[in-house]
């Protein structure tokens, strides 16, 4: 089992969110490893319940803050919907996915997990006015 290290950045090269994930697995498609990232951020927000929630994508009905997405104090997160969600928003290039040091760009793709693997989930800002 080895542990894929998951790295949020910006196209300004700020980066954030680093954290492991042990996957048992040596290849896995670029979709499941989005739905596996997705699914823990939504465990653990669930078993904190944080202020704010600082996952992949913007929860339907949630404000967006200066670093997260503000629910209702109430509001239970469907990780089956931030799934659909991360992965629309990777088919519109809401966000490249760069695993070892290549981009993957098919949701299909079979990638090469070996130990000490880092994903990063670069997250493209959109431009004022553009």
């Amino acid at each position: 089992m080895a542990t894929v290290t998951f790295v949020d950045e910006t196209t300004s090269g700020e980066r954030r969110g680093s954290w492991g994930l042990e996957i048992a697995e040596e290849r896995l498609t670029v979709g499941e490893l989005i739905r596996r990232r997705v699914f823990q951020e939504v465990a653990e927000f669930h078993a904190r319940r944080p202020e704010v929630f600082t996952g992949l994508v913007q929860p339907t009905d949630a404000e967006r803050t200066l670093n997260g997405y503000r629910l209702r104090a109430d509001r239970v997160i469907d990780p089956e919907r931030q799934t659909e969600l991360a992965l629309e928003a990777f088919g519109r290039n809401g966000f490249l996915l760069l695993v070892g040091d290549r981009q993957v760009e098919d949701v299909a793709e079979e990638v090469d997990l070996p130990l000490g693997t880092e994903v990063v989930f670069l997250k493209l800002v959109p431009l004022v006015g553009g």
